[in-house]
């Protein structure tokens, strides 16, 4: 049984990274199963972390301040996962407004799977704040999707419905590699995702 784990947290540009030396000695830890570590588009000082645990390793309770225990609503994997490029995007519903923003969601992720078969495609919500919920994409080579990837995970044309359904404007992050693996060839961590 695996429990999927969010942690948003901020990390200035003069103190070192609170999350990065726990991922560091983490990294060859067998009851995690996968983790990527994200930065906020909107503001360099603000990072999420996306991890896998196996059930019996997965953080305990209380959660540590940004943590979130995450539910899939609808996940899309392809075997082998061979992904160069992630996203992650948070979503913060209105009150009384989650389950219809989970919804248009869930709606947006079927019809990306059927049209453009991603590499991996999670929706989830979190279990400890339910008005808050993620779209986590991999692509295996946005290069070479072109115009057709840019389309199937363009969500224009979702937040025109989402928008009044949301506190606040989605927070959108792109990949970031972790500082253990930043020596390795490849864009991604082998243990992305």
């Amino acid at each position: 049984m695996w429990v999927r784990v969010l942690q948003l947290y901020e990390a200035e540009a003069e103190t070192p990274d609170p999350v990065a030396g726990h991922l560091e000695d983490a990294l060859l830890d067998v009851r995690i199963h996968a983790r990527s570590r994200f930065r906020s588009l909107a503001c360099a000082s603000r990072f999420a972390c996306y991890s896998v645990h196996d059930a019996e390793g997965a953080p305990g309770l209380p959660l540590r301040p940004g943590e979130h225990t995450l539910i899939a609503v609808r996940e899309f994997r392809r075997v082998p996962l061979d992904a160069s490029a992630l996203a992650l995007t948070v979503f913060t519903a209105r009150v009384g407004r989650a389950v219809p923003v989970v919804a248009t969601l869930a709606g947006f992720v079927e019809r990306a799977v059927n049209l453009y078969q991603p590499g991996y495609l999670l929706l989830a919500r979190s279990l400890e704040a339910p008005r808050t919920s993620l779209l986590l994409t991999a692509l295996r080579d946005s290069r070479l999707l072109g115009a057709a990837a840019a389309a199937g995970f363009n969500l224009d044309d979702v937040l025109a419905e989402l928008t009044p359904l949301l506190a606040t404007p989605p927070e959108a992050y792109e990949y970031c590699r972790e500082p253990a693996t930043a020596t390795v060839a490849a864009s991604l961590s082998p243990y992305a995702v």
